[in-house]
């Protein structure tokens, strides 16, 4: 998994903010260009749809540059914005009125999945693809659409985008316990959905 660049590129992150801060707003479009993949990414996984996720990445920049005069570095950079595009995902599925609780291939029909995980094959591998491989693909992306919000935004952030316990609580403004107790539920939850019948309680 790789790591959220935080510090990395020409300029850390705190820097481009004091410079944002200063006046220099040219800085906000390094920030943007360094966090938009991570960010779209993170909110299409949650919400499943393209057009809402390029919507909701674009807001929660314009939040940010909003609120960045009020931004004291209690936290990363990378954290807060984070949290700004999560909580915006996670209130969209809340006022969607879709309903939740589907099946794998309910949400393959209504989550753009087959495409999503078409998505997430590198270039070099995607010609061989096997047709068993692109089946396992497409059922692992819609079991990640039957969990509910909480739980698929935690399997979202640790097991796809790689961040730590510590970051996923600050992110989520939740304890690093319950975090992993969600993540554990969450991980049970996809293995059931992905192997019907199985015991789900093999394994971690």
């Amino acid at each position: 998994m790789n790591r959220i660049p935080g510090a990395s590129g020409p300029a850390h992150d705190a820097e481009l903010v004091e410079r944002v801060k200063n006046g220099q707003t040219e800085a906000f479009n390094e920030l943007v260009l360094r966090y938009q993949d991570r960010l779209f990414n993170t909110c299409w996984r949650i919400c499943g749809n393209l057009e809402d996720a390029r919507d909701l990445t674009q807001q929660a920049f314009i939040k940010a540059y909003e609120a960045l005069p009020s931004f004291r570095r209690e936290s990363a950079f990378y954290t807060w914005i984070y949290r700004v595009a999560v909580n915006l995902a996670l209130s969209h599925r809340r006022s969607s009125a879709r309903h939740r609780t589907v099946s794998i291939e309910q949400a393959l029909q209504g989550s753009q999945a087959e495409t999503f995980a078409r998505s997430d094959r590198t270039a070099e591998t995607g010609a061989d693809e096997s047709a068993a491989e692109s089946d396992m693909l497409r059922k692992v992306a819609g079991a990640l659409h039957t969990l509910e919000d909480d739980d698929r935004a935690v399997v979202v952030l640790r097991d796809i985008e790689g961040l730590d316990y510590r970051e996923i609580s600050l992110i989520l403004e939740i304890p690093s316990g319950t975090v992993k107790s969600r993540l554990h539920r969450a991980r049970l939850a996809l293995r059931a959905a992905l192997i019907p019948g199985g015991n789900p309680d093999r394994g971690h």
